[in-house]
């Protein structure tokens, strides 16, 4: 499937959805404006669903130039594993058990530090549960930041600049919070068996740096927001009926079963079902699952994994002919049209790479991975748990891009200069 016919068309229809996925709250407006096809412009309006249609139009395309075959042939030569373990883990991170434990623990330290208890709950959600992913894995970090964060600065009371200036920190935490770590952050795993990089040479390396990042952009955002904070719900759900200590321990046990099969499908797959029927079998102490959300964010990153796969034939060539301080700002920069796990990827495949390449490589393509919907694997979780705190119930490309360049910059900074 390397005909360059079929190399161009998957190249422009990645950058029509690249440009869809700034649209969609045009067609928000549009699915108000002409109710009688409002549930085609809803549909055209979820971001989650942009990349997923057009690999759709893309795997279509292939079939009328190259054979239905070949088509599916290469729709089944990509690896799913990271859309289906964002499905699985997103699930589970968000159930009741696993959420009550999470936020009880943030309450503990909040109340202990001399601040007020609601300022303290949003700054330990921007900074604490973010360097969490580092163990956890960042989609299960993102979707419990996102549960914990949405009724405390994701609702209508709260302005919009300054909700997107935290969205923006969250993604940008989140993106270099997985740093501390060798497997949690999907960029990082792309690379680390290949240049041999441990966790202890993460941390030492790129860890510590991510921390100190994270720790101001979590400061700065809690500043903005201070004021939208008092009053503001922060008990995470805690009305609600307490969870027995075996469930919650049932259901951190196949949480970090899942993390640890992350990259084998088939056990965390039969955890997952394991986790399915415990929670019907118990449903008193569950809430309802976000089966519906967390579908349609493999289905975005799936689509992903198969248009994003036509576009090493320019992608490469970029990655590979930069020194290491263009490199660096190269892979900022493109992080925002592609995930910076597939940068990450090409780098790894240059022979002879720099050590100092590889350094600056993956440190741009970790600090950019706030700007864009699909610059980080997590992301879409998050938009997908917290778009319906926005206008529109729909999250701006702009906004989120404009949210996340502070932040962006810090990190690139402490990975620079640190």
């Amino acid at each position: 499937m390397q005909e360059p016919a079929i190399q161009y068309i998957a190249a422009a229809l990645f950058a029509v959805a690249l440009f869809h996925t700034f649209t969609v709250k045009q067609f928000e407006r549009l699915s108000r404006r002409f109710p009688r096809h409002a549930g085609l412009f809803h549909l055209l309006g979820e971001v989650e669903i942009v990349f997923g249609f057009w690999a759709i139009v893309l795997v279509l395309a292939m079939a009328l130039l190259a054979g239905g075959d070949q088509a599916l042939t290469y729709a089944e030569s990509r690896n799913y594993t990271e859309p289906l373990f964002v499905f699985v883990v997103m699930v589970v991170a968000a159930s009741r058990p696993v959420l009550r434990t999470v936020m009880a623990s943030v309450n503990i330290v909040a109340r202990a530090v001399p601040l007020p208890t609601p300022i303290a709950t949003a700054w330990l959600g921007l900074a604490a549960v973010p360097l969490l992913g580092s163990l956890i894995t960042e989609p299960a970090a993102m979707t419990i930041a996102a549960l914990m964060l949405a009724p405390q600065i994701f609702r209508p009371q709260v302005p919009e600049a300054v909700k997107y200036l935290a969205l923006g920190v969250l993604f940008v935490n989140v993106s270099i919070g997985g740093t501390l770590t060798s497997y949690a952050a999907p960029p990082v795993l792309m690379v680390a068996s290949t240049w041999q990089w441990d966790s202890a040479f993460m941390l030492a390396t790129f860890g510590w740096k991510a921390a100190l990042a994270v720790l101001a952009n979590a400061t700065i955002a809690t500043f903005a927001l201070r004021k939208h904070l008092q009053g503001a719900s922060a008990d995470g759900g805690s009305s609600e009926a307490g969870v027995p200590a075996p469930v919650v321990m049932t259901h951190l046990v196949l949480l970090a079963g899942i993390v640890m099969f992350a990259h084998h499908p088939v056990a965390f797959l039969g955890l997952f079902l394991m986790f399915l029927g415990f929670t019907q079998a118990y449903e008193r102490h569950q809430s309802p699952l976000i089966l519906k959300e967390a579908l349609l964010v493999g289905f975005f990153l799936a689509g992903l994994v198969v248009l994003g796969g036509m576009q090493r034939w320019w992608l490469q060539p970029v990655v590979s002919s930069l020194e290491p301080l263009a490199l660096f700002f190269g892979a900022l920069g493109l992080t925002a049209i592609t995930d910076n796990a597939a940068l990450t990827y090409l780098g790894s495949l240059i022979a002879g790479i720099s050590d100092k390449s590889k350094y600056m490589l993956l440190a741009g393509a970790v600090a950019g991975g706030g700007r864009t919907v699909i610059a980080n694997a997590p992301n879409p979780a998050g938009v997908a748990l917290l778009k319906k705190g926005f206008t529109d119930e729909t999250i701006g490309a702009g906004g989120l891009l404009l949210g996340a360049l502070l932040p962006t910059g810090i990190a690139a900074a402490a990975f620079m200069f640190l």
